[in-house]
């Protein structure tokens, strides 16, 4: 197969170094554009371009593939099939027919559930005790054409984002050889999502998470918010502002914590401490214990080096 890849994220390496290692032809990966990072703004290489750099694979980064320079610029390369994960763009119909085999994609959910930008985050965040990889053939409404294959991935209760981006990821570039021989078979017998639709509130939408999203609201119960603190964690990172007294507020990321069920008579968002390792923020059906986390302007701690620099005052709280 003459591949071109698209990507851009760490989520999309996998798939790549998986197609060069089953032998075949990547004559081209497109990615975004280099973006500045850090405090002194240097440039940065996308994942997928560092990856492609090291494995000498010819590097694209149109700032948009709806260009018709771009369009042009992708034809000469007669590539037998366009593997798509993440990347970031949606494909003009000119790209998406250009192919001999077409567009496929990789999506991080069972779909048609978790159609978007955020679908790893949003499964931890909702609860769900499985998700997925799917692969699919490209149409030009976003996460929704004929899907090829799927294999599917518990999540535990201890999961972070981060611990099922990382199952996903090495399972997503399995998948996609898999998809590929298939293709090549002939033997693929795509299905059309609308057939696994039973109802509207089943699918569950993944929108991209901004920073408002990230913020805790300490009026939902202990297992929404321990859901929500794992979800984002360990990137954005969940969050809220820590209000200690005359200090003032400070944003305060949480990434890890455990949950309490019990009964309490104290104000939701208030703090409940030993000032070694146990740092409680009170809710309506128990307690959310945090066991990591970190201040503006510092670096992320466990709680027990929080707690030596803490102090106690009778309305520190959370908001």
């Amino acid at each position: 197969m003459r591949v071109i890849f698209m990507g851009t994220p760490d989520f999309s390496v996998g798939t790549l170094k998986a197609l060069i290692e089953a032998g075949h032809e990547v004559v081209l990966a497109v990615t975004q554009p280099d973006k500045p990072k850090g405090r002194g703004k240097a440039m940065q290489f996308p994942p997928v371009k560092e990856a492609a750099v090291e494995l000498g694979i010819e590097v694209y980064q149109p700032r948009r593939v709806r260009e018709p320079e771009c369009v042009e610029y992708l034809r000469k390369y007669n590539a037998d099939i366009i593997v798509v994960v993440a990347f970031g763009q949606i494909l003009p119909k000119e790209i998406l027919e250009m192919p001999k085999y077409g567009c496929v994609n990789v999506h991080a959910s069972l779909l048609p559930k978790y159609r978007g930008a955020a679908p790893i985050q949003w499964a931890v965040i909702n609860g769900d005790t499985e998700t997925g990889i799917t692969t699919f053939f490209l149409k030009h409404e976003i996460d929704t054409g004929e899907i090829i294959q799927q294999v599917r991935v518990p999540i535990a209760d201890t999961d972070n984002v981060g611990i099922v981006h990382d199952k996903l990821m090495m399972l997503g570039g399995e998948l996609v050889l898999e998809t590929v021989d298939a293709i090549l078979a002939g033997t693929v017998k795509p299905v059309p999502q609308e057939k696994l639709i039973q109802s509207e509130a089943e699918l569950r939408p993944a929108p991209k998470i901004f920073k408002e999203t990230c913020r805790i609201d300490w009026n939902q119960g202990v297992k929404q918010i321990y859901d929500f603190i794992r979800g984002l964690s360990p990137y954005p990172a969940a969050w809220t502002e820590l209000y200690m007294g005359g200090a003032g507020k400070q944003m305060m990321k949480i990434y890890e914590a455990e949950k309490i069920f019990c009964q309490h008579d104290m104000q939701i968002g208030e703090i409940r401490t030993d000032l070694k390792t146990d740092f409680r923020i009170a809710v309506k059906d128990g307690f959310i214990n945090i066991l990591s986390l970190q201040l503006a302007g510092k670096k992320r701690m466990h709680v027990a080096d929080f707690l030596r620099g803490y102090r106690t005052a009778n309305d520190n709280r959370v908001e």
